[in-house]
C-alpha cells in the first residue's frame, strides 16, 4: 500500500502528487477521472489541458469529476494546469508563457506555492518542447522559476518530451531530486504507444522533500488497464512525498 496523505503532529505533510498528460481530454473522460480519483492525490499536474473553446469549463468539469479544485494553468499557461484538494492553502499563483520560438508550439507554466499544515511548497507543472534546443533553455527556465517562487520546497513535474539521458533531462534531475530514481515504486514507463517503452514524464522535488515512493500507479486499487488505455496516450505518474514543516 502507498502512503496516505496526513499532516503529522510536528506540522509536516505526507502528499501524493500525480503528473499525467490528459491529451486535452479527447479520449475517455470517465477512464481518466477514475484513474485520477483512485490515486487520491492532493496536487495534480497536468500537461495538455484543453486549451481553446470554453476551456475553463472543461477544467473545472474535470476538478469536479475528481473531488478536487482548479490552482491555476489551462490555456493562460500555454496547457499545463494544476489541480489540487481541499487540504492546500493557496498562497499565490501565477501562470507563466515562455518565450515564443518562431514556427514552434508556444508552451508555459502552472505556478503556485501552497501550504500543508505547517509546510509550504513551491509547485510548478511544465510541458517542455519537441525541439531539443528549446526544451533545454526550457529547462534552465524551470529551475530559475523555482528559485524565484522562495519557498523552502518545490515539487515540479510534467511530460519533460525526452528520456533521462537527454540533455533537459539531465539538467533537471542534476540539481533536482528524479523522484522515480531515489525511490521507485510501480512502472517506470510513460509512453508506450509508439516506438520503444521509455520514460519521459517525471515528478522532481528540491533536496529536503522526502521521496517515499514514486511511479506509473498500474497496480493501484481502482486502476484497471483498459482505463489507462482509454484515458490518454501517456501513463500517470504518481509520488508520495514528506514535505518538512517550515521553520
Amino acid at each position: 500500500m502507498l502512503p496516505n496523505s496526513a499532516t503529522e503532529p510536528d506540522g509536516s505533510a505526507v502528499i501524493r502528487a500525480l503528473s499525467y498528460n490528459i491529451r486535452s481530454m479527447r479520449d475517455d473522460e470517465e477512464a481518466l477521472a477514475r484513474v485520477i480519483r483512485a490515486c487520491a492525490p492532493d496536487l495534480v499536474f497536468i500537461q495538455e489541458a484543453p486549451r481553446f473553446f470554453r476551456w475553463r469549463k472543461h477544467a473545472a468539469r474535470l476538478a469536479a469529476k475528481t473531488d478536487l479544485v482548479v490552482l491555476s494553468g489551462g490555456a493562460t499557461a500555454a496547457g499545463p494546469l494544476l489541480l489540487c484538494s481541499l487540504r492546500a492553502f493557496v498562497e499565490r499563483t501565477e501562470d507563466v508563457l515562455l518565450p515564443l520560438t518562431p514556427g514552434l508550439h508556444r508552451r508555459g507554466f502552472a505556478t503556485a506555492v501552497v501550504r500543508f499544515g505547517a509546510a509550504r511548497v513551491a509547485v510548478l507543472s511544465a510541458h517542455l518542447s519537441l525541439d531539443g534546443a528549446e526544451r533545454r533553455a526550457q529547462a534552465d527556465l524551470l529551475l530559475q522559476r523555482l528559485t524565484s517562487m522562495d519557498a523552502p520546497h518545490a515539487i515540479a513535474a510534467g511530460d519533460i518530451n525526452e528520456t533521462p539521458s537527454g540533455p533537459a533531462f539531465r539538467r533537471l534531475s542534476a540539481t533536482l531530486q528524479d523522484c522515480w530514481t531515489v525511490s521507485p515504486r510501480g512502472g517506470e514507463h510513460t509512453f508506450v504507444r509508439s516506438g520503444p517503452p521509455r520514460r519521459i514524464d517525471a515528478i522532481f522535488a528540491t533536496r529536503g522533500v522526502e521521496v517515499l515512493t514514486c511511479g506509473v500507479p498500474a497496480a493501484l486499487p481502482g486502476i484497471t488497464e483498459a482505463d489507462l488505455q482509454a484515458a490518454t496516450d501517456h501513463l500517470p505518474v504518481l509520488a508520495t512525498l514528506r514535505l518538512p514543516a517550515t521553520s
